[in-house]
């Protein structure tokens, strides 16, 4: 039938984007197209294109004669690893990918029913930003895209892949997801490029300098993850999908687990320092615990002194916060703080059990922290742990001293199982400081002020550098042995499992931003 002839044909057409010329363009700057970005996204052949025919209604400019095949954007569902998800990707062979009207619509449409479905949704960014030939329409469709991120927070897992230029306005929508992902060399965010900022400082930066994977991954903390390139981020992205569930309402799948759940790991027995001021890498502790070694990293780059991470018990995500005594001694700072509160809602919203696992000498001191709001930031990382309603165990290994031990989700803060090693250090404050204060006059008045306090430091040690008092109290449910933590780690999870908490009805709270 020349009918169904005529279909394939403007199919054929349409799937070429911008033209052969410019796919080879894309190609040369060692990106992929946006539908070979989708065909590595998605279980082989179960990506179903939607609105293929869409295109502008501008009339503006020379907007009348230009083609824009889809509008400049791809959009449509399949599934990764046999669950259903929802994507857009920008065609930057389209008019650079840039966003109007009827390319917004696309974008909105298939938010909606990732919504409707329960359905995660990835977007994949590659635009120049707002298309200017349709003026305030394009702004317009840059807030519906923002309305629907908002509106679908804590409902669907939203994951944004920046794979080339995102600026302006379009920076914002990655920003209200809950993963950002980037393209290291070929990726840039920024809401003031290089040319805009010269004109108005002076100052001369790159674009990548200013807005590159590396640059928001380890400094402005705004990407949580890197990618070598358009293969390598895709399939990192496959795999956070298997941590996750399709939405609220569900539990994240559960894998086969061929790891022993009864595993002892004697090397714990001798991992933790006699010298309490010696350092340690917190990694080793997760990467034995989880099952078979494996981890999933967030924000690997970012707060280094805190680890975020996913792991796998008895095949079950888990998610970790732990202190990393390899940086700043694994102390509470302002990124630290905002890492952490981040991530632990993340989990809250998605049925994630918490892992918390402590080594904390307390928030870090200085001008630049307090000026920065430490006290504000700080608090975050407090109200997300009281906030979340998932099982909660804590494992203090070492150091939890002060408001930073609280603040390290401690009984108050709604932990359901605080387990501790031999070595846990639960006090106030370090031996040294404390004696400084406790035995101050003692000290003073002593014949060897040095011995004395040596005497008195030793002597709060007995006291305080243990788990035992905290046991006395109830604030410890167990001192365990180091080399049974695997099992009874995974022993209270299992024991939480049936876990029903709700929090007093209302609007929402209101978290120290």
């Amino acid at each position: 039938m020349n009918k169904l002839k005529d279909l394939r044909k403007k199919k054929e057409e349409l799937k070429l984007g911008g033209g052969q010329k410019r796919v080879d363009s894309q190609h040369a700057k060692g990106k992929l197209t946006a539908r070979e970005r989708l065909d590595l996204l998605f279980d082989e052949g179960s990506f179903v294109e939607m609105d293929t025919f869409v295109s502008h209604r501008c009339n503006n400019f020379d907007m009348v004669d230009t083609k824009a095949p889809g509008d400049g954007v791809v959009t449509g569902y399949g599934t990764v690893d046999d669950r259903l998800v929802f994507a857009f990707a920008q065609d930057f062979t389209v008019l650079g990918g840039s966003l109007g009207e009827y390319h917004a619509e696309k974008i909105v449409k298939v938010q909606g029913m990732a919504l409707k479905m329960g359905a995660p949704f990835v977007g994949l960014n590659d635009s120049g930003g707002a298309r200017i030939q349709e003026g305030v329409a394009s702004l317009s469709g840059f807030g519906k895209i923002f309305h629907n991120n908002t509106i679908s927070s804590g409902v669907i897992p939203q994951i944004s892949v920046i794979m080339g230029p995102c600026a302006g306005g379009a920076v914002y929508s990655p920003a209200i997801t809950d993963f950002v992902f980037m393209v290291d060399k070929t990726s840039q965010m920024f809401i003031t490029g290089p040319q805009v900022i010269k004109t108005v400082t002076g100052e001369d930066i790159s674009s990548e300098k200013l807005g590159g994977a590396m640059t928001h991954n380890t400094i402005s903390g705004v990407a949580h993850f890197i990618g070598k390139n358009d293969q390598d981020t895709l399939k990192q992205v496959r795999e956070l999908l298997s941590y996750l569930p399709s939405n609220n309402m569900e539990t994240a799948p559960v894998y086969q687990c061929d790891d022993d759940i009864n595993r002892v790991i004697p090397e714990f027995n001798e991992i933790i320092p006699d010298n309490p001021n010696k350092a340690y890498d917190m990694y080793e502790i997760i990467r034995k615990i989880a099952d078979n070694g494996v981890i999933y990293d967030i924000m690997p780059h970012y707060a280094k002194n805190m680890i975020t991470c996913f792991i796998r018990l008895d095949g079950q995500t888990v998610g970790i916060t732990a202190n990393q005594p390899k940086f700043l001694a694994g102390c509470l700072d302002i990124n630290a703080s905002d890492k952490a509160a981040r991530f632990i809602r993340r989990c809250d919203a998605f049925n994630i059990p918490l892992l918390t696992i402590v080594d904390v000498p307390g928030f870090l001191p200085g001008t630049d922290q307090e000026y920065g709001g430490i006290i504000r930031h700080g608090a975050k990382l407090l109200y997300a742990f009281c906030e979340a309603t998932v099982p909660k165990v804590t494992m203090i290994v070492r150091k939890a001293y002060g408001g930073a031990y609280i603040g390290m989700c401690n009984k108050e803060l709604g932990a359901d199982m605080v387990l501790a090693w031999p070595s846990a250090q639960i006090a106030v404050m370090g031996a040294e400081g404390a004696a400084n204060i406790v035995f101050k006059n003692a000290i003073k008045e002593a014949e060897d002020p040095i011995a004395k306090r040596q005497e008195k430091i030793a002597e709060y040690e007995e006291k305080f550098s243990n788990p035992y008092q905290a046991a006395e109290l109830g604030y410890v449910d167990d001192v365990i042995e180091p080399a049974t933590a695997r099992q009874r780690v995974i022993s209270a999870f299992d024991m939480l499992a049936s876990k029903r908490l709700s929090l007093p009805a209302k609007k929402h709270g209101n978290i120290p931003l």
